[in-house]
């Protein structure tokens, strides 16, 4: 079996390359990517940071669903550029994660523009009424595909749907890098891919971007 590859998704020197051309974050965003790196929190990967932000100046969504919040890194980025009056809901299951989330929040003065829910997504979001201009999926990899019928339910036509780490190091594609306890999550990251772009409601595309990134149209 191939050692669990921390670049398995594209070649070393292209993801080097890729970061270099990238223009750094500044204030509160470089912040926090300095405690995640410190502190071993994951966040989204540069390469998926530009791609998100790329994305939501292209639609300029108004309201945003977010499944992982972490420290609310990605969701102060998207804030960046959606539209003036937009809104975020974000989902976090760990109550020390949403603490630090609100907190994050609060000092970007974005409190009423990013609401932090302390629960289980897979809970909330059958729940959850009206339509959403974006979803990014970056929550708990397993449960991605027990979430998909609620987010094609809750995004509206000309929405995006996206999901990050969907490639997982390499696992998803090739059985050669799957490692032994990680193959639940595995097996069902290749269910949601398949799902996805078999649904007739959305046009995917499955891009290898940072962990890989499925990114789809509403239909």
């Amino acid at each position: 079996m191939i050692e669990y590859d921390l670049d398995a998704i594209v070649h070393p020197y292209i993801t080097e390359y890729l970061r270099e051309v990238i223009p750094p974050k500044e204030g509160i965003l470089r912040e926090l990517e300095a405690y995640a790196k410190e502190n071993s929190v994951p966040i989204v990967q540069p390469e998926t940071a530009q791609l998100l932000t790329v994305l939501t100046q292209m639609i300029r969504p108004r309201r945003i669903l977010e499944i992982g919040c972490a420290i609310g890194y990605s969701a102060i980025l998207m804030s960046e550029s959606m539209a003036e009056d937009g809104s975020i809901t974000t989902v976090e299951w760990d109550a020390d994660m949403t603490q630090i989330a609100r907190s994050n929040i609060e000092k970007a003065g974005l409190s009423e523009k990013i609401r932090v829910v302390n629960q289980d997504a897979k809970e909330l979001l059958p729940t959850l009424t009206g339509e959403y201009d974006m979803i990014f999926l970056d929550g708990p990899k397993a449960h991605y595909i027990h979430m998909l019928n609620d987010c094609i339910r809750l995004l509206r036509k000309g929405g995006i749907l996206v999901a990050d780490n969907v490639l997982y190091k390499g696992m998803t594609a090739d059985e050669e890098h799957v490692v032994r306890r990680k193959i639940t999550i595995v097996k069902r990251l290749r269910h949601f891919i398949a799902a996805q772009m078999q649904r007739k409601e959305l046009k995917s595309v499955l891009l290898p971007v940072g962990d890989g990134v499925t990114v789809a149209v509403r239909m």
